[in-house]
Formats: C-alpha cells, sequence, structure tokens
C-alpha cells in the first residue's frame, strides 16, 4: 500500500466497548468516518485501537542500552503483535529517533529508571542517594514525555530481602517536583513496604504491585492510583526464587508468597476500583510482542474480558491522553478475524496492523 491510497476499513469497528461502527476510512494517516471520494483498499474485520503496551522498555536488554538495531527489532517485534502505543517504563537508551519513523509504534517515555545505590539492575538506572532525588527527577521529568520512573524497592543485601529504597520527606519532595513539571510517577515495586509512604506522598502509578494488601488496597482505589501488573514477568519469581534461595533465604521465600498470590492480589485491587493496565515488562529479560499473553493473564485474575480488553485500548490510550477510533486520530488500529470482547486470545493472532493508515503487518 503506498502513502496516498486510501484504506476502507468494515465489518465490525469497536470505536468502544459497546460503540461498534460498521466502517471507517483512513486518509493521509488519519481516521474519518466520513467516506472519501475515490477508491480505497478495503480491510475488513473486528478492529481495534491500536493496543497499548504501558509497561514496555524499547532500547534495553539484559543487559543495558542497545545499539539501534536491536532497538529497531525491538519496537517491530511489538508492532507486529498490534502494540501501537507504549509507554517505555525506563531506558538508559535515547529512542527519539523512533519518533520520525512512520512504520513503529508510538512511544511515551519515562526517561532513565531513577534507582537506589547498588540496588538495582546495573546499567539501567541512574543510581543515587536520597539527597539527589529531586534534582534526578527534575531532569528525568523535563528529558521524558510526562512520566519519571523510580524503583521503589529492591533487595537490601544487608536485610537479605526487599527493602524500600527511599525515605518519605525525600519521596514527597521529589513527586512534588515532578508534579510541579507537569510529569506523573511510577514505581517499580515488588513488596508491601514501600507502597503506603509512595501513595500518601501523591504517586500516580505502581509498577508490578504484588505486595498490595487489604490495608493499602483502599488506599490506592481512594487517591485513584494506577497499576500496571505486569503478570507475565510475575510469572518468573519462582525461577528467580530458586537462584538466590542459597543466599538470600528471606529474599527467596517472599517472592515465593508474593508469586502465589499475584491473581489474588489483582482481583482484589480491581474489586475495589483500583485502575489496572496492561504492561509485559518486555525488554528487561522479557521477550517483546507478549500483550496478548498479559491481556489473557489479567483474564486469568479474575478481571472481566472485555474490561481486560479495555485496559490495552480505550481505557489504557484515555489515561495515557492518546486518542483511540476517533475522528482526526492517527489511523492506528489492529484487525481480527473474530470478536476479540467474545475470546481474548483473539488478540494473538492480528489480520493486519495499521499504522498511520498504512497496513504493515
Amino acid at each position: 500500500m503506498s502513502d496516498h491510497e486510501v484504506l476502507h476499513v468494515k465489518g465490525r469497528v469497536l470505536v468502544g466497548p459497546e460503540d461498534v461502527r460498521d466502517e471507517l476510512w483512513c486518509v493521509d494517516g488519519r481516521i474519518t468516518f466520513e467516506r472519501p471520494a475515490g477508491e480505497a483498499l478495503s480491510v475488513e474485520g473486528w478492529a481495534l485501537p491500536g493496543l497499548v503496551d504501558a509497561h514496555c522498555h524499547v532500547g534495553l536488554d539484559r543487559h543495558g542500552p542497545v545499539d539501534g538495531a536491536t532497538a529497531e527489532k525491538q519496537a517491530l517485534t511489538d508492532r507486529d503483535a498490534g502494540t501501537l502505543l507504549i509507554r517505555d517504563a525506563g531506558s538508559p537508551s535515547d529512542t527519539r529517533w523512533i519518533d520520525a519513523r512512520e512504520d513503529l509504534p508510538k512511544i511515551i517515555r519515562a526517561g532513565r529508571h531513577i534507582a537506589r545505590t547498588r540496588r538495582y539492575i546495573r546499567n539501567y538506572a541512574h543510581e543515587i542517594e536520597p539527597a539527589d532525588l529531586v534534582e534526578y527527577v527534575g531532569r528525568e521529568a523535563r528529558r521524558g514525555d510526562g512520566w519519571v520512573k523510580l524503583v521503589g524497592d529492591w533487595i537490601d543485601r544487608e536485610v537479605g530481602d526487599l527493602a524500600p529504597s527511599w525515605p518519605r520527606p525525600e519521596v514527597e519532595a521529589a513527586i512534588a517536583e515532578a508534579h510541579r513539571l507537569g510529569a506523573r510517577v511510577t514505581a517499580h515495586c515488588f513488596a508491601e513496604d514501600s507502597l503506603r509512604d509512595l501513595v500518601e506522598a501523591g504517586i500516580d502509578c505502581v509498577e508490578h504491585a504484588t505486595g498490595l494488601t487489604e490495608e493499602t488496597i483502599p488506599l490506592f482505589a481512594e487517591r485513584g492510583v494506577a497499576i500496571v501488573p505486569t503478570l507475565v514477568n510475575i510469572a518468573t519469581f519462582p525461577h528467580l526464587a530458586d537462584g538466590g534461595r542459597e543466599k538470600f533465604p528471606r529474599w527467596s521465600a517472599h517472592m515465593r508468597r508474593l508469586h502465589a498470590r499475584r491473581y489474588d492480589t489483582v482481583r482484589a485491587a480491581w474489586d475495589a476500583g483500583v485502575p489496572v493496565f496492561v504492561g509485559t515488562d518486555a525488554g528487561g529479560s522479557l521477550a517483546h510482542g507478549l500483550v496478548a499473553e498479559e491481556v489473557e493473564e489479567l483474564t486469568k485474575a479474575g478481571i472481566p474480558a472485555l474490561d481486560a480488553l479495555s485496559a490495552t485500548t480505550w481505557r489504557a490510550r484515555d489515561w495515557l491522553g492518546r486518542p483511540a477510533l476517533e475522528e482526526g486520530a492517527p489511523a492506528d488500529l489492529v484487525v481480527y478475524g473474530e470478536d476479540p470482547r467474545a475470546d481474548v486470545r483473539v488478540l494473538a493472532a492480528p489480520r493486519r496492523v495499521v499504522v498511520n493508515g498504512r497496513i504493515l503487518a
């Protein structure tokens, strides 16, 4: 398909969970519901807005930053799986060049991770002490696309278990600085102990959130703090626990407990009204292109299929401030052979992937 052809998408266009249209057109890379003049290339099926992976790392692998060719391959893998909007939840790589590519997903960056010294994965983060937290949060707020990523907890080798990274006063000041600069703040958190301080300090989102309890879930719901559970990543906890069992038995046992109750934790949060969104944590040790698996994991946790679908489409885009299938919006959409509302496993087999009005997969 050339850049100048008009694309006609017909069948069932899922503008919203219950708002189903018969057709739309892609003209000059934009969506319209008004029939244009002339001929059009037709695609038929069930159309959704491009899927959202709200926790993904383009430009990062298990060892740290990657070269441009590898980052491109990561982005293409996500695109071909139907992920057309990514919130990059921390990367040391400069991926701004992707913005100029009309064939790649759109990325909302959180800058580089901000972690405590020697308490995160090597080569990933700015590793600093609490006195410098406000400065580095301000730096990444200016550098990112409206998000900043903290490492809220990690293993403390002296304690032998997960422990909070930041004192309450410093994290309060840092989140206030990010908000002053117009950025939202999210934090990696596996364990229980950092959550209350982060939420009461004004954080906007928590990644993983495996440490939620009946005491902290109501606080998240009251403050409207979202979670991105990354269940496809949490599935790796038993393997991680095996690797650290001899050296850090407390940590190993803790990770196993968090894994064992992962579905109950997510369902309890959802039942309480905590906003839940889809994220895979691709780009560290996990492969890209796992968005369909993560949606299915949310349904295994007990989230209704339509709500799990919305967590990677309409509701996710609204949360991130990006349009879905709206008049004049960028023509980023995915077409399936069956209704994904009836069975979310349909997401694993896109019939067509359309980016900026062009069929690319």
